[in-house]
């Protein structure tokens, strides 16, 4: 039998399969294809998403190899990577504030950038430097653990699209400056956030995720807005400043999204909404909204039971009703009849006439 010379299928896809595929590993594996042979050294070296955790590198007892190690690897990565990267991401809990970090933002500010997500380990706050804001083609920013300022000269982000800050310390002036910046951002996400009274001007928003102390939120130019989630954690002095206020929250936080879909409220959601509360018609109808999940909510108060009360009544196309309390209350409107326990929530079949689906809901477990 004659020999065949064995052929290398593999390496002679298309360039493009080929990126597919290195694209598909962890960075480490990709890296490592270099040793395959002459044809694969240098192909991972045009990927355009690198992706880097603690993972990378062995793990070993000995905390500063690690850091080191990882950093030895990232560097040489970036050193010898050649064309432009899109996406660039570091999720790591070895590394915090180190100098590299600040060289290697600079790199990618240079690289044509348009995904940036750093999430940082325990430990000090990494300090993010200026060049980060040179990064015109972002399209997605993502910064966990981080504190940064924006510098004078920096005009916005002018195709960032995504914006997710958590546990971030930042002005609130910075943040309402760096959010209505960005003319075409569509999805926002704080999280963890201290003491903080903010405004957003996204004309663009569909998608808003909030979560943390905050003493005051308006909604002042959200039209395009589809979904939110809100999370307000409350101590004694946000309560004090609640009971304050003579402003109307209702009104500043929501009536200005007529295309909203989806309300989801956590906890002290209605009573935030309950404050400066006035009675009387709205003048937005919710014409889209379909599904309102509403968390902890107080029956012991009136006044959060009058906010639940607008939601449902100017939400005419309203198919899906998710409440949790911790009070009896059997609330009667017009034709129909909402029972509320401690055990669920139940309703009529045609809830409003409009077929409303109503979930079966548990009683909180503190109470």
């Amino acid at each position: 039998m004659e020999d065949t010379e064995v052929r290398d299928l593999i390496s002679d896809l298309p360039q493009s399969i080929l990126e597919s595929i290195l694209s598909r590993l962890p960075i480490r594996d990709a890296v490592s294809s270099s040793i395959l042979s002459t044809k694969w050294r240098y192909r991972w070296t045009t990927l355009t998403h690198l992706v880097f955790d603690d993972n990378c590198v062995k793990t070993c007892n000995d905390r500063a190899l690690l850091e080191g190690n990882l950093i030895s690897f990232i560097t040489r990565t970036l050193f010898l990577h050649q064309g432009p990267i899109h996406k660039f991401q570091l999720s790591t809990s070895y590394l915090q504030c180190c100098p590299e970090i600040d060289q290697w933002l600079l790199f990618l500010s240079r690289s044509g950038i348009k995904e940036l997500v750093l999430e940082l380990g325990e430990g000090e706050w990494f300090r993010i430097p200026s060049c980060l804001f040179n990064c015109k083609k972002l399209t997605r920013l993502e910064l966990c653990r981080c504190e940064f300022e924006p510098p004078p000269s920096f005009k916005g982000f002018l195709y960032l699209k995504s914006l997710n800050l958590y546990q971030v310390l930042v002005g609130p002036e910075a943040i309402e400056s760096l959010i209505s910046s960005c003319p075409v951002l569509e999805n926002l996400s704080l999280s963890y956030f201290d003491s903080l009274a903010l405004t957003v001007r996204a004309p663009n928003l569909k998608y808003l995720c909030l979560e943390g102390e905050f003493t005051d939120i308006c909604l002042e130019n959200t039209p395009q807005l589809l979904a939110m989630s809100v999370a307000m954690y409350m101590t004694e002095d946000t309560a004090e400043h609640f009971e304050q206020s003579s402003s109307c929250n209702f009104m500043k936080f929501l009536g200005g999204v007529p295309l909203l879909e989806r309300l989801i409220g956590h906890i002290y959601f209605t009573k935030y909404l309950s404050v400066g509360n006035r009675p009387g018609k709205l003048q937005i109808t919710y014409s889209h909204l379909r599904v309102i999940e509403l968390y902890q909510v107080s029956f012991e108060d009136m006044k959060e039971i009058l906010v639940v009360l607008r939601l449902i009544t100017n939400a005419p196309s309203l198919t899906e009703l998710k409440i949790s309390v911790s009070a009896c209350l059997v609330l009667f409107h017009n034709n129909w009849k909402l029972s509320l326990n401690y055990h669920s929530l139940m309703g009529s079949s045609n809830f409003l006439g409009r077929g409303l689906h109503i979930h079966q809901l548990l009683r909180n477990p503190l109470t």
